[in-house]
């Protein structure tokens, strides 16, 4: 078991909620699987755990033990962290939240107008909807917190491990994490996918399933501190 005593680490899970309307959004088919499995480590190796989770996330079992704090899109999930790692010691941070890759610009009806209705858009004739790139709140981090131990989590559609572990190394670069945990969508669909932890030394570790790659995770945190 990893010893984390009087470490405190936050954790962020599940998917973003881009709101349409008040009633309507797009988010992505992450449940907070990884999430649960590193928020009961870090707690049972001795962690102060923050958990912060998306609206349609799963909870830990031991939720009660945590801190959590809810967010709604990724914009509103960059703000609540920079909150807390800027008003507060913050050891680790686990970036295992899928965040959206884009948010709603402006929305149009048919005829090219403008809609401001923010309430709920009309369901008589499908809107026209322009997205613009979401922010990075990954490689923003380190910036808010230049002494804690990041962790991010790079998804693929791909079966190809070099092009996947290649594709981690680069955000782990540019987000100056420490570690970088690579995995194909496959995992979406069960817990017992293959998981590539890569860590800024250069060193991969390969782990089988989400929940060996949350004790496996721990373990190379206790030792990096």
């Amino acid at each position: 078991m990893a010893n984390l005593a009087n470490k405190k680490i936050l954790i962020t899970s599940g998917g973003t909620l881009e709101k349409w309307d008040r009633v309507r959004g797009h988010t992505n088919l992450s449940k907070g699987t990884m999430g649960c499995y590193l928020a009961e480590e870090a707690l049972a190796s001795g962690a102060e755990v923050i958990y912060l989770h998306g609206y349609f996330a799963q909870l830990p079992e031991h939720k009660d033990s945590m801190r959590l704090v809810m967010f709604e899109g990724i914009e509103d999930l960059g703000n609540k962290v920079k909150s807390i790692v800027q008003s507060e010691h913050i050891d680790f941070v686990i970036m295992a939240a899928a965040g959206s890759d884009w948010v709603i610009d402006q929305v149009y009806d048919q005829s090219g107008n403008l809609m401001t209705e923010k309430g709920k858009m009309p369901s008589d004739e499908p809107p026209i909807i322009h997205f613009k790139k979401a922010p990075k709140v990954l490689g923003q981090i380190k910036g808010w917190a230049p002494e804690t131990t990041l962790v991010g989590f790079k998804l693929e559609a791909t079966d190809n491990i070099d092009y996947l572990i290649d594709r981690a190394k680069l955000r782990m670069n540019s987000s100056d994490a420490h570690f970088m945990v690579a995995n194909s969508s496959n995992s979406l669909y069960g817990v017992n996918e293959p998981h590539f932890i890569v860590s800024s030394t250069g060193e991969v570790v390969r782990v089988e399933g989400k929940l060996d790659t949350a004790v496996m995770l721990m373990k190379l945190l206790a030792e990096a501190k």
